[in-house]
């Protein structure tokens, strides 16, 4: 998508370069606006927030209300939705994790919800209808969404109306080591703009993921994301490192190849760094605009 290695929440007031703050992560219009922006943005009426949670696997959020307005972002099976509005059957706000402001459909919506214990750790995990794998699967969820897992045997645990099976989940706070070997997980994923699962992801949905399921809150978008970490101003890549492109961004895989999301192969790939390069070299003169190290 266009444009700290710690658990930092994103800044309600980041600004743009109109010094007015960013309406990606400051939710503001021109007829209202959070009322934490009160004395920061000069609208006619502020809304407190109010804090939902997504009942369906996952929904896009997006640009406008309309039904086909671009997807900016992916709301997961339980994430919390602060709500400011509803009108025509849409609520606008934003999610919670990230900040991030747009348009969900109210439906899929639920106020308040149970805190959840555990995560999705799988790519994908399938929800069955009993506590069995021969049973009939009736949903499925994707990596990284919250649910509250009541214990009920060895193998499975309740969620969601159904049973995930234990080597699915993960404690709320039982983290991954390699950001990278999760982001490989999503390999052959198709490139879908504002996607965050594997059915579809972008280029930093696949950074924001990777980076979650390791304990690191990152921000939605690549040109916030390349606030992440230091600069490596040497360019001696190292696994792990954030390469930044015009627009885009990818994990180095190793020191020569690049693990991302791209619309050129339409699907989640490793390829030679130098090749990236090359094929933007025709637009861009410096087609690598930073490099970021999240850990030594």
């Amino acid at each position: 998508m266009p444009t700290a290695a710690t658990n930092a929440r994103i800044a309600p007031t980041s600004s743009t370069g109109s010094g007015r703050p960013d309406p990606r992560i400051n939710a503001w219009r021109d007829d209202l606006a959070d009322i934490a922006l009160e004395g920061v943005v000069d609208v006619p009426r502020f809304a407190a927030p109010v804090r939902h949670r997504l009942t369906a696997p996952q929904a896009p959020i997006r640009k406008a209300p309309e039904a086909d307005a671009v997807a900016v972002s992916e709301l997961l099976s339980g994430e919390a939705f602060d709500v400011l509005n509803v009108a025509g059957g849409v609520a606008w706000g934003y999610s919670v994790h990230d900040r991030y402001v747009g348009y969900v459909d109210a439906a899929l919506l639920a106020e308040g919800g149970d805190a959840p214990t555990h995560r999705i750790a799988a790519p994908t995990a399938l929800v069955f209808a009993r506590p069995d794998i021969k049973s009939t699967v009736i949903g499925a969820l994707p990596m990284g969404a919250p649910i509250r897992a009541d214990g009920h045997d060895e193998a499975f645990v309740s969620a969601t109306g159904g049973y995930v099976h234990r080597r699915h989940i993960a404690a709320l706070d039982d983290h991954a080591a390699d950001p990278v070997a999760v982001a490989e997980r999503f390999l052959g994923t198709p490139y879908k703009w504002g996607g965050r699962t594997r059915g579809g992801l972008d280029c930093s949905g696949l950074v924001q993921v990777a980076l979650g399921a390791c304990g690191i809150a990152a921000p939605r978008d690549s040109d916030m994301q390349a606030a992440l970490g230091r600069e490596v101003e040497d360019r001696h890549y190292r696994r792990g490192d954030l390469v930044f492109f015009p627009g885009h961004v990818g994990f180095m895989f190793d020191e020569t190849r690049l693990l991302h999301a791209n619309a050129f192969f339409m699907s989640t790939v490793i390829e030679p760094l130098a090749d990236v390069v090359g094929r933007l070299l025709p637009r861009y003169d410096a087609p690598v605009t930073a490099v970021r190290r999240l850990a030594e």
